[in-house]
């Protein structure tokens, strides 16, 4: 696979086209300085238990208030304005989480724009998701949030939840995203319920892009109010993401710290078109470039299943210049659906094991695919069509297709490389070993020269499978030793990845994912 400028996606934020983002959106490293590590230590000892136990002591004094208060309370009660003494519990619990924020190191929270009235928009979109500190706004509007339904069983927690009146998704319900699409619709659409605030990315990231937005809060259709959050602090210790510091790590070293801003600006409402309306990636994508010019940074088209091929836990780890994502990406536009990818995984291995070396040009790529020829399909050609001469390798395709189907199944995808590339006795040399793992790490070179020398031990010139397998079951991290000892620590920083979740504090309810029970990672915070 190429690196060009035909086979690498873009990022956009307003009119001006950007390359890829620097770095992954799921990444987040700290380093410190002497200084910094001298203050984070004075910090433990002297101001981190205070501000630990008075935060404590302010959410377990909210408890009381909110159990009160969301005793005996049905659906009917609910859509009714607030009674009284529910306005007052409601000023109550906001002096009180203020308070909580403010042990935190949150002195003062920078609020910019006004908040739109619940008929003006019904649905609040906050972008971007990068930590459990995104739950500030939350508890300064008292907004509806969609949680999973286990959330309401944590204690003193849960009681808070429950009475935000959030949506609730229940992962034991095969229905239940669909149900949350209709519920959230219901709501918007009544002109009863408190406004709904939903973080459309789905997942937490650095915030140096915004991600690809789930459509779920924009198919009801109705006007939704953008809101961005910023955390301007000179070292950043609230981003929780896929791979960097843990979650009580992050919220040690943020109590370490003497001042942490945040900044929330509430943008002017946006009404759809009656385009939007009917097309809510469209709707998505457009409240989402609003959003990014606001902040001033780049969208990409990187989603949360993207996170999950870029940091799987597989022998062959992406690097940073990868362009599997891309392929990833155009997967998904082309119309392949995730859960028939295993069986189209099958059926194109058939077909080019059927064609040998045989190579294709455009024509013979789409009726291959079974797809008609489109932009996204000559866009996929030009990933494979390194030598820029109109024809390509189909078993490139099926490697890329393999990885993107099974990111943390590494041995798996070179079996079936094996089976495409081998010769008659089973066999492959030191230049099918390179096309083979060149493709399945999405780069343009690779060396490797040192890793077949150390699987062929005959020094025959030729590998089996067979040989393959038996070198990486003595040195399953063989990628790390023989193929990129250096590359990986020093670009991507993906390789010490000990991460097994994604983090946020919404949950990803978008019902074109409804089918996917079973992904290996989950989240930690819903």
């Amino acid at each position: 696979m190429k690196l060009s400028s035909r086979g690498r996606g873009c990022c956009v934020a307003g009119s001006r086209e950007r390359g890829p983002p620097p770095r992954s959106p799921f990444v987040h490293q700290l380093r410190f300085s002497p200084l910094e590590k001298t203050k984070i230590a004075f910090m433990t000892l002297t101001l981190f238990p205070i501000r630990l136990f008075f935060a404590a002591f302010m959410m377990l004094l909210a408890w009381p208030f909110a159990f009160i208060a969301s005793m005996g309370c049905d659906e009917q009660e609910l859509e009714k304005p607030l009674s009284w003494w529910r306005k007052i519990v409601d000023i109550l619990l906001k002096a009180i989480m203020r308070m909580m924020w403010l042990a935190g190191g949150f002195h003062w929270i920078n609020v910019k724009g006004r908040r739109a009235l619940p008929a003006e928009a019904a649905i609040l979109t906050v972008a971007p998701h990068s930590s459990y500190f995104d739950a500030i706004p939350v508890t300064m509007t008292f907004a509806s949030i969609v949680m999973k339904a286990e959330s309401k069983d944590i204690p003193v927690w849960g009681t808070l939840i429950k009475y935000i009146r959030p949506v609730f998704v229940s992962r034991s319900d095969q229905d239940s995203r669909r149900k949350t699409v209709e519920e959230i619709k219901r709501r918007a659409q009544s002109g009863k319920w408190p406004q709904i605030m939903i973080f459309p990315e789905g997942t937490c990231t650095n915030r140096s892009c915004l991600i690809t937005f789930k459509p779920g809060a924009f198919i009801p259709g109705v006007p939704v109010q953008p809101v961005v959050l910023r955390y301007p602090n000179k070292l950043d210790t609230i981003t929780w993401t896929w791979q960097g510091p843990g979650a009580l790590e992050i919220l040690w070293l943020t109590l370490c710290q003497f001042h942490n801003s945040v900044e929330i600006e509430f943008l002017p409402v946006y009404i759809p078109s009656e385009e939007e309306r009917k097309n809510p990636v469209l709707y998505a994508n457009n409240v989402r470039r609003v959003m990014a010019e606001a902040l001033g940074v780049p969208v990409t088209d990187y989603t949360f299943e993207d996170c999950q091929l870029a940091l799987a836990e597989g022998q062959l780890r992406l690097p940073s210049d990868t362009c599997l994502l891309e392929f990833a990406k155009l997967v998904r536009s082309l119309g392949l659906k995730p859960e028939t990818l295993e069986d189209d995984l099958d059926k194109y291995a058939t077909r080019a094991m059927k064609m040998k070396k045989e190579k294709a040009g455009l024509k013979q790529f789409s009726a291959y695919l079974e797809f008609p020829v489109s932009h996204t399909l000559e866009s996929m050609f030009a990933l494979f069509d390194e030598n820029e001469d109109g024809i390509i390798d189909v078993r490139e395709f099926v490697i890329a297709l393999s990885v993107v189907c099974k990111p943390s199944k590494t041995l798996e995808t070179i079996q079936l490389a094996f089976q495409l590339y081998q010769s008659e006795n089973g066999t492959i040399t030191e230049e099918d070993l390179a096309q083979i793992l060149k493709t399945a790490m999405g780069v343009s070179q690779i060396n490797v020269t040192h890793l077949f020398r150390a699987v062929d031990e005959e020094e025959k010139g030729k590998i089996t499978y067979d040989d393959f397998y038996r070198f990486a079951e003595l040195q399953p991290h063989f990628a790390e030793d023989y193929l990129y000892p250096d590359q990986m620590v020093a670009e991507s920083g993906l390789e010490t990845s000990s991460l097994s979740a994604p983090n946020g504090i919404c949950t990803d309810f978008s019902p074109e994912n409804a089918e996917d029970k079973n992904k290996p990672l989950q989240k930690k915070w819903n």
